[in-house]
């Protein structure tokens, strides 16, 4: 039997961690869905749920094979853990937030691949930037600008992120059981 991974896209400041955290707290005790937590070389913040790890650490951790995926990006090195392959063969659903340049490398990793992407316009997309607080305004409108890497890849939702949170990840909750209910079908 061979899971699902749900990589979650999207630019910075579209919303993805928010609909991220709401759909897992709305699925807490479905243990077949699960909701994959991040190394980044990058400090604890609020607001996204990762694994904050130094250069060196992310270093040693690669060189032992702990990573099913890598990609860098503003600056940052981010790794999705390598024991998430064996959840998705074994059946269950894996969702992650990942690179959009790392999205054709996915079916080499994971049998079955879906994507859910997230957009909202450029203009809240900066104010989000900006109310994160971890970048000035010329870096947050840097962000705003890099153009998608992957714009014509094929996704299978996509929700645009300018109505509320709760609308937002319902939608993407609702797509997690629909995925689940698929797995766990015979076909």
């Amino acid at each position: 039997m061979s899971g699902t991974f749900v990589a979650v896209v999207g630019p910075s400041g579209s919303g993805k961690d928010s609909i991220l955290e709401s759909a897992r707290v709305a699925l807490i005790g479905q243990g077949d869905i699960v909701f994959a937590q991040r190394r980044i070389t990058r400090p604890a913040s609020a607001g996204e749920d990762h694994h904050p790890v130094g250069e060196d650490e992310f270093d040693a951790a690669l060189s032992r094979g702990e990573f099913a995926l890598t990609w860098q990006a503003h600056g940052l090195r981010y790794g999705i853990p390598a024991h998430l392959v064996d959840v998705v063969a074994s059946g269950g659903v894996v969702v992650a937030n990942v690179s959009r340049g790392v999205l054709d490398q996915l079916p080499a990793v994971f049998t079955t691949v879906r994507v859910a992407r997230v957009t909202v316009s450029e203009e809240v997309r900066l104010t989000r930037i900006l109310a994160r607080g971890r970048e000035n305004a010329a870096a947050a409108a840097a962000r705003v600008a890099r153009p998608d890497p992957a714009p014509d890849f094929a996704v299978d939702l996509e929700i645009v992120n300018d109505g509320t949170l709760d609308e937002a990840s319902a939608a993407f909750a609702a797509f997690l059981w629909q995925v689940r209910n698929t797995v766990r079908t015979p076909r």
